[in-house]
């Protein structure tokens, strides 16, 4: 995602991720080396974007310009404690 996005973007696209891991993990018949694969790149997109979304909250919140906030890579996000 480029620096333009706005919040409502980027909840559209965590809403979207959700969804979709929603229905891999809902996989009755087990997931496949593909599905897993996918799985594991939906939840570190997921980790990202909510990132982004608190980063941008926070900018606001504090007279910054949200748009300014950047997608962090996903081993600095992942170890963050939620």
């Amino acid at each position: 995602m480029d620096g333009a996005t706005s919040d409502s973007d980027l909840l559209a696209h965590i809403s979207e991720l959700v969804d979709e891991e929603k229905r891999l993990r809902a996989a009755h018949h087990g997931l496949t080396g593909e599905d897993r694969q996918r799985l594991e790149t939906v939840e570190r997109q997921l980790d990202q974007y909510w990132d982004l979304l608190r980063q941008r909250r926070a900018r606001e919140e504090f007279g910054e310009n949200p748009d300014d906030a950047k997608e962090r890579p996903v081993n600095e996000v992942e170890g963050y404690l939620q």
